[in-house]
């Protein structure tokens, strides 16, 4: 689907709708206050469609005082963030661009979110090892002020280890499924010989004892699994720093449709790909290319400014105006 329209008309208001409904949140904000039309006391999207070959209805509703609130089938779910398990969307926006050429706490949000769409058995790993780190800082902190003993840190450091190994080896299963239909989309888009590299190993209970008088003095955990990052590469070149800024953009949305590709494999249902403003930095080969590609990951959703930005006919033409979305 292309969905066109003038600068401003509110493309990326219709991508971001389509987010909120099928995961509960927005790509761009995490304030739900800012989803609600100035002077309005509420918002509402309500979807319909259909999920490997099943009707599919999905609501969210946000309203002052109630919070946000969500529904499957016509049935109450406890989260909004419950639809996650249920749907999977993926999106690319200018913005996303930071995955490859922002700092490694970029990388390591992208890579998390993307285990739990690939792993979502252990998809809370990233948040419990997150809280158990918090803690074990609050128990350094309470320690170097003389509020408790050293020996109150030991119980987290234990939890540190565990949930930071459990992690590292998840992150590892994500990277090895990622790999290769990574390295096989960024070739088509002319990067070549791209890969993905994790270095991280679990932390030991004997490596955090060593470091404790240091973890000690600065009231922060200095070792683990939160401080890695992972090296997005093309030809054995580090993208972050020795990739121009066209060459991110292919990685970022190489990585998008090798996620895409493992998604629908290992679920049986493609993801729904949400693609903002991805065509205006592309030459016309690339633009080409990506759209054969995004032809065979399942309903995507491209924006642009006018139809001609796509090379192929999609299967169904949009024209946003302000307010309004009708068939070109």
């Amino acid at each position: 689907m292309l969905v066109t329209g003038a600068n401003g008309a509110g493309k990326t208001n219709l991508l971001e709708a389509l987010h909120v409904g099928t995961q509960g949140f927005s790509p761009r904000t995490r304030a739900d206050a800012q989803l609600v039309r100035l002077g309005a006391d509420g918002a509402r999207v309500a979807l319909v469609g259909d999920r490997g070959g099943r009707p599919v209805e999905l609501e969210v509703t946000l309203r002052s005082p109630e919070g946000k609130r969500a529904k499957l089938n016509g049935a109450q779910l406890r989260s909004a963030e419950q639809l996650r398990a249920e749907v999977a969307t993926l999106v690319f926006t200018p913005d996303r661009l930071a995955v490859v050429k922002g700092g490694p706490a970029a990388r390591r949000a992208y890579f998390d979110r993307s285990l739990s769409r690939l792993l979502p058995v252990r998809a809370a790993l990233p948040v419990e090892y997150a809280a158990a780190v918090g803690q074990r800082n609050a128990a350094l902190r309470r320690a170097s002020l003389g509020l408790s003993s050293r020996d109150a840190v030991e119980p987290w450091s234990a939890q540190v280890v565990q949930l930071g190994s459990e992690l590292v080896a998840a992150r590892l299963e994500v990277i090895e499924l990622l790999a290769g239909p990574f390295a096989a989309r960024a070739d088509e888009l002319g990067l070549p010989d791209a890969a993905l590299d994790y270095a991280g190993e679990p932390t030991t209970t004997e490596a955090l004892a060593a470091r404790l008088d240091r973890d000690l003095e600065r009231g922060t955990t200095g070792l683990g699994p939160h401080l890695d990052d992972v090296s997005v590469r093309s030809e054995s070149r580090d993208l972050r720093t020795f990739g121009s800024q066209g060459e991110q953009r292919l990685a970022v949305l190489s990585l998008l449709l090798a996620e895409a590709e493992v998604l629908a494999e290992r679920r049986g249902v493609p993801p729904l790909v949400l693609l903002d403003d991805v065509l205006s930095e592309l030459d016309a080969s690339r633009r080409l290319t990506l759209a054969e590609r995004i032809g065979a990951v399942g309903q995507t959703v491209v924006t642009a400014t006018g139809a001609d930005a796509l090379p192929l006919d999609p299967a169904q033409l949009l024209l946003v105006t302000p307010g309004a979305v009708r068939e070109a």
